[in-house]
């Protein structure tokens, strides 16, 4: 009989193990997908007429850009700033998670191909602006990436998704860089919509109300969006305070001729508002430069980041200062064949759009119009842009020694150090031996109160070299915080992948971190590291497996940067979210429905803006890797530390497709484990 009661007390001990779910480090928290309110929009609208029926039946994608660091929940007091030391995530009462203080996610909805990114200052940080017809597109994927698809790679970024393969000028296919080079005769309709939360976000752009009178004066007559039918892409980089901010590209407008040019490619914007984001004050940022028409009316800027200081809000991007026309015009100019609306490109009207500036609406040429780029700032105050400038480095706006590069600088992300002085990060033009001209990771700083005297720094460690040998063909800066350290990406060059990097102002070199962490980022995987808050909590994404001619599939990860632990995760480790949004519970439970695949952004609290996908119902299993039997979308998500988190709340996922040995509604704990080895062994006596 003891003997008896000694198996039944065993065997309720694995029970109650069994039973008891695990807690995970973050909670997932949903804010926007498929069937959000601003995305609806997008959705609702008409599409062109032949991908009509493709439109309807292709799923919307979203994805986030940045969060908040100021909640927008009026009850709510704070009393710790890190989520990891006061717990700010709470389930409702539907079951579904909440972050009670409510922080803002900036993201972007996508339907089909972008063609060319909005959110670069030149195509995929080319300075040879050179990527205009499918050709094109063709040549830089089998120079960068090494894809064995790149001709369907690039098909599909020129004709947009759904294409019909063998017959792509039929124009079914969704979004494209086609589209945007035959709205001259064939209009437009927006590919990509700026979201704050779930909502979407205006800009100036989408009224007339918005271009200068020097545009109009340039040909513009009258703009083609109404409320159902908006002609502009735009994507939200950010909400500060009581502003959000981004890049939006023109609306279609028409000329005297009733054909539809665009006033310029993309813009940076600035939305001000008192209580509700969507109903704002908007500002278009204009070049910041004096005398050169050409710039005023056709040149770009971009929004890319900002931050709050005592004068306003500082925003940081970048601004055209120059054109960057060069002789070798066949570099500039579409491929008439591809872009099929009846209208052959004429080099001389092509040559004559920056001196007569005047004019330049009128010709469907002058819509191909490239330019040099410095990075910029503009601070908005309760008046509207009271300073704005270039951070300039003064090279020449054209190479003298290889005349079709061009300047090309941005300033991607900015943070307020201790001394209240700005750093700005980014990338800037490098001279190299006065034989190259090379995109290279930079910071630029500048004293308290003088905006106007900034002194660019290269980040050490990350030098490129004028011939095909050298490691990188352009490394850029992409976060910094308060205590200046740095996270970015260097591009190796030609099909060497994508690494990511960290590094501290005047502390040595840059540091990679597949060489930090090799066992995250193992040897030859791309990685990229976007966001650093001032706590040193670095989030991005790296391959999880290797490409094979393809491209990898990758999730996203975090990286404890310095002395400061945050919550379990301590200093100097890196996990993948995948595995601290691990419940290690039923296959259909919450947590088990995400896989989380690139993290955007991360604030002083701990909390990240991610995107995910979403299997309704959970996943098959645990797995990294595992398949969605149901239906499976791209969502945009929060991930809201928990409070009372602990190391032994970090459950790591099994291998693609691998089973963890569990039981279903909960995991079995050490004890157990050791219980059922030990009655195993018995057994088998």
């Amino acid at each position: 009989m003891p003997h008896k009661m000694l198996k039944l007390s065993t065997l309720a001990i694995l029970i109650a193990g069994a039973s008891q779910a695990s807690a995970a480090v973050y909670t997932v928290v949903p804010v926007a997908n498929a069937d959000s309110a601003g995305v609806k929009q997008l959705a609702s609208q008409d599409y062109f007429a032949e991908a009509q029926a493709n439109a309807n039946s292709t799923p919307i994608t979203v994805s986030s850009t940045g969060i908040s660091n100021t909640i927008t929940n009026p009850d709510l007091v704070i009393k710790k700033e890190s989520c990891f030391e006061e717990q700010c995530v709470k389930i409702g009462e539907n079951g579904i998670p909440e972050d009670i203080r409510k922080y803002s996610v900036a993201s972007m909805a996508k339907r089909g191909s972008e063609g060319t990114p909005i959110a670069d200052t030149t195509p995929y940080y080319q300075n040879r602006q050179d990527i205009i017809s499918l050709s094109q597109l063709d040549n830089y994927c089998s120079h960068n990436f090494g894809y064995g698809i790149c001709d369907i790679w690039a098909k599909t970024q020129y004709f947009g998704d759904e294409y019909t393969d063998g017959n792509e000028q039929d124009g079914q296919g969704l979004g494209g860089l086609q589209k945007k080079q035959s709205a001259w005769t064939n209009g437009y309709y927006s590919n990509i919509i700026a979201l704050v939360n779930d909502q979407r976000v205006a800009t100036k752009a989408d009224e007339f109300s918005g271009y200068t009178e020097e545009q109009k004066k340039a040909g513009l007559v009258s703009i083609v969006s109404t409320d159902d039918h908006f002609t502009t892409d735009a994507i939200v980089n950010g909400v500060v305070d009581n502003y959000n901010f981004g890049t939006t590209s023109s609306a279609l407008l028409t000329n005297k001729a009733s054909t539809h040019p665009r006033a310029f490619e993309k813009r940076g914007f600035v939305n001000t508002f008192t209580t509700n984001p969507f109903t704002a004050t908007p500002l278009i940022l204009l070049p910041p430069v004096s005398g050169d028409a050409f710039v005023k009316t056709m040149g770009q800027t971009t929004a890319n980041s900002a931050v709050k200081t005592t004068d306003g809000l500082l925003v940081v991007g970048s601004s055209s200062f120059a054109e960057s026309y060069t002789h070798d015009i066949d570099r500039h100019i579409p491929n008439k064949d591809d872009v099929n609306i009846g209208l052959d490109f004429k080099d001389d009207i092509y040559r004559a759009c920056a001196t007569t500036p005047t004019d330049v609406y009128n010709q469907w040429e002058c819509q191909f119009s490239t330019f040099a780029n410095e990075a910029a700032f503009w601070l908005v105050g309760n008046d509207g842009i009271t300073k704005s400038g270039v951070i300039g480095s003064n090279l020449a706006a054209v190479d003298p020694d290889d005349d079709h590069l061009s300047f090309q600088a941005s300033a991607q992300a900015v943070a307020l150090k201790a001394d209240g002085n700005p750093i700005v990060v980014g990338y800037s033009t490098n001279d190299v031996n006065n034989k190259l001209y090379a995109i290279q990771a930079a910071y630029f700083t500048a004293p308290v109160g003088d905006l106007s005297s900034w002194t660019r720094t290269l980040i050490p460690g990350l030098a490129i070299r004028e011939d095909d040998s050298g490691d990188f063909s352009y490394t850029m800066a992409n976060g910094v915080n308060s205590k200046s350290v740095i996270v970015g990406d260097a591009k190796g060059n030609g099909t060497k992948p994508q690494r990511a990097f960290i590094y501290q102002v005047d502390q040595g070199n840059a540091k990679f971190f597949d060489q930090l962490v090799p066992s995250l980022f193992f040897k030859d995987s791309n990685s990229n590291a976007a966001a650093i808050n001032n706590n040193g909590q670095v989030v991005g994404w790296v391959d999880v497996e290797a490409s094979n001619g393809a491209e990898a599939r990758h999730r996203a990860f975090t990286y404890i940067y310095g002395a400061t632990v945050q919550g379990p995760l301590k200093a100097g480790g890196a996990w993948m979210l995948d595995d601290l949004t691990n419940d290690n519970g039923a296959a259909n439970s919450e947590a088990n429905s995400y896989r989380i695949l690139n993290a955007t952004s991360i604030n002083n609290a701990g909390v990240i803006a991610a995107t995910a996908s979403y299997c309704q119902g959970g996943y098959a299993n645990l797995s990294k890797l595992a398949h969605c039997n149901s239906t499976e979308q791209q969502v945009i998500v929060k991930l809201v530390p928990n409070a009372n988190a602990t190391a032994a709340d970090i459950h790591p996922r099994a291998k693609d497709e691998e089973q963890p040995f569990k039981r279903s509604g909960g995991s079995l704990g050490i004890l157990a484990l050791t219980a059922l080895g030990f009655i195993g062994f018995r057994r088998r006596k």
